[in-house]
């Protein structure tokens, strides 16, 4: 396993680092927290190559032009000179508009405005069929000019583990985030996760985040709390073994937000 720190970072397929977990702004256009999430890297005083910025096409912006202008609008509320990761939020509108949407993001990715490029909510099917489509756009272009999926972010925890979508990704190695990693605090009365708080006097959120982590995963949990961001980031003196990460894998598939990675459109 990785000596996961506080500093730990993943090389991604485009040749940037990631930070495992750190100063990462999760933003999309459907939330409407570009211009905040930019201010706030502006006001923190921190290095801007000290902070990954993340943006998505929002679900509604389908295909290659909508997907365009979604990036000039992403631009012109934050006022980057260039943004960290770029994703797909999710599979809906088609094959053609998943493709027009993946085409966008190659040639602003190309042009320098954007440094990655993923997708978010994708099943294996949807990124099958991308990998196909970047065959195709190499064909047409060159080899590398079809973009890499360099990552992809889902819905993870020990209820949902979605073991095909991680073996697709991780023999690719396509970096894994993983949002709602501590389940909305739904799950923290799981006589699972209870042995383990004890042991390590841990909160039930650091024993998933930390499950996350030894996974392999860029975890993204959310908060606005300091006491609780700090808690979120107290991961780093304690390891669970072998025999309790397996004793997290649950099988269940319960996802507690919405679930694209099923559409078949």
């Amino acid at each position: 396993m990785v000596d996961l720190s506080i500093n730990t970072k993943y090389k991604m397929l485009s040749g940037y680092e990631i930070p495992a977990l750190g100063y990462g702004v999760d933003s999309a256009r459907v939330y409407r927290n570009e211009g905040p999430c930019a201010e706030a890297i502006k006001k923190s005083g921190l290095p801007r190559s000290e902070i990954f910025f993340t943006s998505k096409v929002p679900p509604r912006a389908r295909g290659y032009e909508q997907t365009k202008s979604s990036i000039d609008s992403s631009f012109s509320q934050t006022g980057l000179d260039y943004i960290d990761l770029y994703l797909i939020h999710a599979p809906y509108g088609g094959r053609e508009a998943r493709q027009g949407a993946w085409r966008a993001l190659v040639e602003a990715q190309q042009a320098g405005r954007i440094r990655s490029i993923g997708v978010s909510n994708y099943g294996v099917h949807h990124l099958e069929e991308l990998e196909s489509y970047i065959r195709e756009l190499e064909s047409q272009h060159g080899q590398g000019k079809g973009g890499e999926i360099s990552v992809g972010q889902w819905e993870l925890h020990p209820w949902l583990a979605r073991p095909d979508i991680v073996e697709w990704c991780q023999k690719r190695g396509v970096v894994i985030q993983a949002y709602c990693p501590i389940v909305r605090g739904q799950r923290f009365e799981e006589p699972v996760l209870q042995p383990l708080v004890k042991k390590y006097n841990k909160t039930p959120s650091q024993v998933l985040l930390r499950w996350s982590l030894q996974k392999g995963f860029v975890p993204l949990p959310k908060s606005v709390t300091p006491s609780r961001i700090e808690e979120n980031a107290d991961l780093y003196d304690f390891e669970l073994t072998a025999a309790e990460m397996n004793s997290l894998e649950t099988g269940e598939y319960a996802p507690c937000s919405w679930d694209p990675t099923t559409s078949n459109d």
